[in-house]
């Protein structure tokens, strides 16, 4: 974070500073990291105590001191051996704190700011946009998957006075949350991916959903760009909502960046990338074919910022894994591919993963989906488990591993559907699908594990990836 004295900081949270017991001056320079995990908390940090619905992070004040903590941002007095500014709402206040560090970043220097959401493919857009942000300065990008209203600003305190890209990521879980996040630090590129079902029990529809991420455009100004994707019906559509200029991505000839001649494999995907005039061979080693759209969102993006296509063509390629527990290529003993995509799940997501089995199945191996719940689907849980057990079907995928009491109606829908040669088994939990896999599992098998994160299959992809490494 860029140094602020104690006045100033307790001036943008607008909360009441509280010397401590040593009497520290309120001159006093800042510039630690922010942390509301007190077990994350080093020397010279900043400690927001935040009520969340498990805990109070007031209980862990006196840990963050113990751990180094140089200033408490709190709800009531703690721990008075350092510092600490009051405040009505730490979460709130961090939020504040960010805003006010990033308004004084971009006022001062070259900083460009580049927002991304969607339903699906924010993390490993994201991961591609930081490379490619690397190569013209230095970078702050969200780490692992910090998008909400307390991921969000932890990101944005890390912008320094040299940092020239920040790569924000924008998840919401309900109206006004992108805005809220987009007012924290005003994207000059707007990315909007997909507008699907993921969440969609906590938005409360689709409609819904399309108005909250298409939050992420409706205030850019005019020296803005919106980067969104073409094929998308929904997000098209929010050509009208914006003032910035928009820059298109997609399948379609009518996308400035597109991607034609796409041929997918185990190793990835190769295809044309095609921005305006110039045209590149890519061998985009994330696996899946649907990670390709990512891949143009990210290149679209690497242009605005500069680089030539040769630049971005390289980030491209150096790619191996779109995030750990996405599209994660483990295995490999007897020739058995694991592939570990548990860390979450969504309809289109879920649909995208079987698609990708079946291409990459290997001709003497069999496809074997082992799946678990998806949530936050509200009243299309049942309809889209249906789905998405149909869609196993109609691929032929070569057998289903349903895990868990909430995924059940998948196993259900496979077996009822008479036309399928192939079978499904049910286990209540991982130690069962382990034994079974374990004791089932053929030479050149291709397996694919993926659920929810709440499902937690992420561990179960890691342990039948340890088995056959």
């Amino acid at each position: 974070m860029i140094e602020l004295t104690l006045a100033e900081i307790a001036t943008a949270v607008g909360g009441r500073l509280v010397p401590g017991a040593t009497g520290v001056p309120d001159t006093t320079l800042v510039s630690g990291e922010s942390q509301t995990d007190s077990r994350e908390v080093g020397p010279g940090h900043i400690f927001f105590a935040r009520r969340g619905e498990e805990t109070d992070g007031h209980r862990f004040a006196d840990r963050a001191v113990d751990a180094g903590a140089s200033l408490l941002v709190v709800e009531h007095e703690v721990d008075d051996r350092v510092p600490q500014i009051v405040v009505a709402d730490s979460t709130i206040a961090l939020g504040d704190l960010a805003t006010e560090v990033v308004s004084r970043v971009r006022a001062a220097g070259e900083l460009t700011i580049v927002g991304i959401t969607g339903s699906n493919g924010k993390t490993t857009t994201k991961n591609l946009v930081q490379s490619m942000a690397e190569r013209t300065g230095a970078t702050v990008a969200s780490a692992k998957s910090f998008n909400n209203e307390v991921g969000g600003p932890l990101t944005m305190l890390r912008v320094a006075a040299d940092t020239r890209t920040l790569v924000a990521e924008m998840g919401a879980s309900g109206e006004g949350e992108i805005a809220r996040l987009t007012a924290m630090a005003p994207p000059h590129i707007g990315v909007v991916l997909t507008v699907g079902l993921a969440h969609a029990g906590e938005f409360g529809g689709i409609e819904t959903t399309f108005r909250t991420k298409s939050e992420m455009v409706r205030d850019l100004p005019e020296s803005a760009v919106a980067v969104l994707n073409r094929d998308d019906p929904r997000v098209a559509q929010m050509a009208d909502l914006t003032r910035a200029r928009v820059r298109w991505f997609g399948l379609g000839a009518d996308a400035d960046v597109r991607a034609t001649d796409i041929e997918s494999s185990a190793e990835g995907t190769r295809f044309t990338i095609r921005a305006d005039s110039a045209e590149a061979a890519v061998h985009f080693r994330v696996l899946g074919e649907h990670h390709v759209m990512n891949a143009l969102a990210a290149a679209t993006v690497g242009l605005e910022l500069g680089l030539e296509l040769s630049d971005v063509v390289a980030e491209l390629e150096a790619a191996t894994l779109a995030a750990p527990g996405r599209m994660e290529v483990l295995g490999g003993r007897n020739g058995i591919t694991i592939i570990n995509d548990a860390y979450n799940a969504s309809p289109d997501s879920m649909s995208a993963a079987l698609r990708t089995l079946a291409q990459i199945r290997k001709p003497d191996g069999r496809s074997v989906a082992v799946l678990g719940a998806m949530s936050e689907l509200g009243e299309y849980s049942i309809e889209e488990h249906i789905r998405v057990a149909l869609q196993a079907v109609r691929l032929r995928i070569s057998e289903l591993v349903v895990v868990g009491a909430a995924a059940r109606q998948l196993h259900i829908s496979a077996i009822n559907e008479g036309s399928w040669d192939g079978e499904s088994v049910f286990f209540e939990t991982q130690d069962e699908a382990f034994a079974y896999l374990s004791d089932t599992l053929r030479p050149n098998d291709t397996v694919i594990v993926k659920s929810s994160n709440a499902a937690g299959l992420q561990q179960l992809g890691d342990r039948l990836g340890e088995a056959h490494a």
